[in-house]
């Protein structure tokens, strides 16, 4: 059975190249492309793609917001954001907004194609150089109970941001900043930011 795809990035050249390679992959038909955001969400609920591969960078809209509004308009589709920038900060951020996965631009072409099959098949598929201990750090976030959202707070203070900064970097208001930490420094019994840190860090998560 052939899945659909639709393609969101401001590049021309990005867009041709997909074009080109799932051209010659019958199990993967491109039906579509969009060049920001705003013209992905409207693309998006008019074709209803099985798989929707997303610029991390897009001229109008983050990743995050653009991935919150495409599981309004179709929450069946899934989401791989796709994106130069292996240590971004933007990736937890889309991880956390619900996508399925995020792959590097460089990636082989028949390394795109077997992650975006395993993608559709309900994997959730991260590039090894985006985060190499992704699965380790995976278990160490699960064994301390912190959310992602937490986790992504403290790993931006543990790299000497102040609220304010976080507040900047992750789009989120300098109060939920706070409530964040305040969650996270409580789940690892920690008294204050450089306790948590230090915990974190014994816990394997930083």
């Amino acid at each position: 059975m052939t899945a659909t795809v639709l393609v969101v990035d401001d590049h021309p050249v990005v867009r041709d190249g997909v074009t080109l390679l799932l051209r010659a992959e019958p199990s993967l038909k491109l039906i579509g492309s969009a060049e920001s955001g705003r013209v992905a969400l409207l693309r998006v609920g008019e074709l209803r793609p099985d798989l929707i591969l997303l610029d991390l960078r897009l001229p109008d809209m983050l990743a995050p917001e653009v991935i919150a509004g495409l599981r309004q308009v179709h929450p069946a589709g899934r989401i791989v954001v796709f994106t130069a920038h292996g240590d971004h900060q933007g990736l937890l951020a889309a991880l956390d907004a619900g996508a399925n996965g995020c792959l590097l631009k460089d990636v082989a072409g028949t390394d795109l194609v077997s992650a975006l099959r395993r993608v559709l098949r309900g994997e959730r598929v991260v590039d090894p150089r985006i985060m190499p201990d992704h699965s380790s750090r995976s278990d160490a976030l699960a064994r301390s109970g912190l959310t992602r959202r937490e986790y992504e707070v403290l790993r931006l203070a543990a790299q000497g941001q102040t609220n304010p900064e976080i507040a900047e970097t992750t789009g989120l208001t300098r109060n939920t900043v706070k409530t964040y930490l305040q969650s996270a420094l409580h789940k690892l019994g920690a008294r204050n930011r450089v306790e948590a840190i230090g915990k974190a860090s014994e816990a394997g998560l930083l």
